[in-house]
Formats: structure tokens, C-alpha cells, sequence
């Protein structure tokens, strides 16, 4: 659809950035990893993929299994597990087996997809228009803001307005429909359960157009 509006444009490829939870929900978390990692392989200059908090806890888990795991897995961990064949895992794994389980892990991921969660980028900065997962703080710029405000959220996001002309295009919040309103283009239509998708078609000096793909 987004190849579509670029040609009906008459414009060449699109800037593509997704803006992270790729895992943990559904059934086929460890299949949208791979073809993330193939679309930003082939298409290096036009596909940016942002990190969200569930990849996060993801490499929390795989640098400590033990102290980091029990979190992840409840929050989706299982399902990424199991759709990477991942045997044996539960809720109430114990120490060992929540190192055998990240070790197992790592491997069905290989070194290059370990590499690649690992240089996921926390934001994407075009013109005024900062693509980010979840939120960033009105009262600090771009380069001043916590990768954990980036990833998880911010108390005054969507309340206070910033006052430097940028704008926050992001996900993790789930909304009704998408909007652009005050700042802030929120995206995230809860494809997981709603079965919608949606990208934000951006371009200077248009407002913001949005494509829904139903699933």
C-alpha cells in the first residue's frame, strides 16, 4: 500500500520507519524479526527500524537471564520464545533454565539478528518530525532525551505541548484511530488485536495522511 501511494505520487521508494514492538504478540513474532531484518538488508538507505521496549526486554533478557527474564516473560516473552522454537519455557523457570533458555535463544536469533536488536536505534530525526516508540519529554530536545523516556514513556507526553516546532510521530500508546493533533502523530491501532496496521504518510508541507491496512 505505501509503494502504491508512492507510485500514485509519481515519487520513487519511500523513508520507511517502524517504530518497534515487533515481538511479543501473536504467534509470529520471531517471522516479523527476520523479515525486518531482510527489508533493512536489501533497502539499507530507506528502511529505519526504531527500538521499542518490548525489544528492550528482549536483550535484558539475553544479557541477564536471571534477573531480567521473569519480567519479559510475562510480558510476552513466552510467545517470542515459542516462535523461535525456544523448548521448555515457562513462567517459573528457574536459574539454569533461564540461562539455557537466553543461550538457546541467541542461537535461533544467529549473531547477525543479536547484532542487529542490538543497534536498533532509540529515534529517527527528519526536518521537525522526530520519530520515536513511545513518547519524549516536552521540556528536553531531541539529543537531551532518556533512552528509557524514549522506549517507555513520559508522564507529560500528549499533556504538555512542546515549544520548538517538533513533532513526535510514535507508537506503544494503542488508540482508537490514529491522529495528528498538537505535536504528536500516534500510529499504534493495536494491530496485534484489532487487525489494523498503520504507517503515517508524511510530507513537508501536507498534513498527515494515514494508510490502515486490514488484516
Amino acid at each position: 500500500m505505501l509503494d502504491e501511494d508512492m507510485r500514485a505520487r509519481g515519487l520513487g521508494a519511500a523513508q520507511v520507519v517502524f517504530l518497534g514492538d515487533y515481538i511479543d504478540r501473536g504467534d509470529r513474532s520471531g517471522d516479523v524479526l527476520f523479515r525486518l531484518m531482510d527489508l533493512a538488508d536489501q533497502f539499507p538507505d530507506n528502511v529505519v527500524c526504531l527500538r521499542g521496549n518490548h525489544e528492550q526486554m528482549m536483550l535484558d533478557f539475553l544479557n541477564d537471564p536471571e534477573g531480567k527474564g521473569p519480567r519479559w516473560l510475562r510480558n510476552g516473552g513466552l510467545q517470542t520464545m515459542a516462535s523461535l522454537d525456544v523448548p521448555d519455557v515457562s513462567e517459573r523457570m528457574g536459574p539454569n533454565s533461564l540461562r539455557e533458555a537466553a543461550a538457546t535463544l541467541s542461537r535461533r536469533l544467529t549473531p547477525a539478528g543479536v547484532a542487529w536488536l542490538n543497534g536498533l536505534r532509540f529515534s529517527y530525526l527528519s526536518g521537525n518530525v522526530a520519530c520515536i516508540h513511545a513518547a519524549l519529554d516536552p521540556d528536553k530536545g531531541l539529543k537531551a532525551q532518556d533512552d528509557d523516556t524514549l522506549i517507555w514513556g513520559h508522564p507529560q507526553f500528549g499533556k504538555k505541548d512542546r515549544d520548538d516546532g517538533l513533532w513526535a510521530v510514535h507508537g506503544h500508546t494503542v488508540v482508537d484511530d490514529p491522529v495528528a493533533l498538537r505535536g504528536r502523530v500516534a500510529v499504534d491501532t493495536g494491530a496485534y488485536f484489532s487487525g489494523r496496521l498503520t504507517a503515517a504518510a508524511l510530507f513537508p508541507g501536507q498534513p498527515a495522511r494515514f494508510i490502515t491496512a486490514s488484516l
